[in-house]
């Protein structure tokens, strides 16, 4: 028999890889702690200190007293700043928006909460509010165990956007700015700044006879939704004639119907930038567009929103106006209302209603290549916003409607133009 000889570790090994572990995980949290401690300090502090360090030594070399004792002052006033410093920042922090959502111009008004819910009182801080690309700033006072502060705030909103508020930070540091510690106290929050947007009431748009949409209100005497009886009028359909109900009442009844209709409502709005003559043109194009979209959804209406390069959600009026705050120029490969009305056709190619929205710098070929590209069978309305415009006007381009409008409360005037 043989046997197998089984090495043998020595201990002393062992031991000296536990220890390296254990050097390894306490050397990294010392190099966090002292990340956290270097970030702390403010430039000015590390001009300072390398100020009072080479006094210090020019002071000793050629033994300048006066170079030592000003060494001496910097280097106790900067100690003296680190120790304010000290203390718990440990706030609880409640950011709150009245509303998450407001129409351009308006201004929305939140409020910021802290509270002092531990033993200890939290001595003088600063609160950090980043809003956007700018910030707020609050001073704190003292706070004693259980008590509160509460500071409101009201932002500004001049253009259409999607504004991030917070986080909430909060900051502790000395009167001369040499240090500055700051903790994030919460979760930022989203401000939509919606287009503005106009009401109008008229004649359902986006609406055509299908055997396969939905029943509607409307009634009608052929169709294939069942809605009731009726007696006999002249020119009615004799199929339709309930010969039962004619037999038991002695009178012709004839079967009523609701309408079946399909509604597949599409905006394509265009943010190319060669199609607009200025940013404030292109604002109103976006008003346009939501205000069309809104119109569609209270008539319950399916509404699909598309930009070049993508699809918006669009399935509710606040989905619609969230998509549009997001609404960017495109980059120029992206192509303009051309390559859009493209798109369009081959993605949705069951819509019955497509509103083309555009510029003033669109060509007439352009605009009339667009129209040629909606789906087959869908009705097509173009509206292009052109500031210099004094009344709207309405004009065909082949079997498309286009609208002119400068302002957006000329877009009901120019629907019903359209309707008429």
């Amino acid at each position: 028999m043989t046997s197998e000889t089984v090495p043998v570790v020595p201990q002393t090994t062992a031991r000296d890889a536990d220890w390296r572990d254990i050097a390894a995980v306490i050397g990294a949290r010392a190099l966090t702690r002292l990340r956290l401690i270097l970030s702390a300090v403010r430039p000015l502090a590390w001009v300072l200190m390398g100020l009072a360090l080479g006094l210090w030594i020019i002071g000793q070399v050629f033994g300048w007293w006066e170079l030592t004792v000003a060494a001496v002052v910097i280097a106790v006033t900067v100690a003296l700043c680190a120790l304010f410093l000290i203390g718990r920042t440990e706030y609880d922090v409640a950011l709150d928006l009245a509303r998450t959502r407001v129409v351009v111009g308006e201004r929305a008004v939140g409020g910021l909460t802290l509270a002092n819910n531990s033993d200890r009182a939290i001595l003088p801080s600063r609160v950090v509010l980043p809003v956007g690309s700018g910030r707020g700033e609050f001073g704190i006072q003292r706070l004693a165990p259980g008590d509160q502060a509460e500071e409101l705030f009201a932002i500004p909103t001049q253009k259409r956007s999607v504004v991030k508020v917070g986080p909430v930070s909060v900051v502790r540091g000395d009167p001369l700015g040499l240090f500055e510690r700051a903790h994030n106290r919460d979760e930022p929050v989203d401000l939509y700044v919606h287009p503005k947007t106009v009401l109008f009431d008229g004649q359902s748009l986006g609406f055509l006879r299908d055997l396969e949409g939905m029943p509607a209100s409307d009634l009608s005497r052929d169709d294939v939704s069942f809605h009731a009886l009726l007696e006999y009028q002249p020119g009615d359909d004799l199929r339709h004639v309930h010969w039962r109900s004619t037999a038991r009442t002695g009178v012709m009844m004839v079967r009523q119907f609701e309408e079946t209709r399909r509604s597949h409502f599409v905006i394509g709005l265009s943010r190319n930038t060669a199609e607009y003559a200025e940013d404030e043109e292109f604002e109103r194009a976006v008003s346009m567009a939501g205000s069309v979209g809104l119109r569609a959804l209270r008539d319950s209406q399916r509404v699909d929103l598309r930009v070049q390069g993508r699809e918006l959600p669009a399935g509710t009026g606040k989905q619609l106006l969230d998509s549009l705050s997001t609404v960017e120029y495109s980059k120029p490969k992206d192509g303009g209302i051309t390559q859009l009305a493209g798109v369009l056709s081959a993605t949705m190619a069951l819509a019955s209603f497509v509103v083309l929205v555009t510029g003033s710098k669109t060509r007439t070929e352009d605009l009339r290549a667009a129209c040629s590209r909606v789906p087959f069978g869908a009705r097509s309305l173009a509206i292009v916003v052109d500031l210099k415009a004094e009344n709207p006007t309405l004009r065909r381009i082949g079997d498309a409607d286009v609208v002119t409008v400068a302002a957006l409360e000329q877009l009901p005037i120019a629907l019903r133009k359209v309707l008429a």
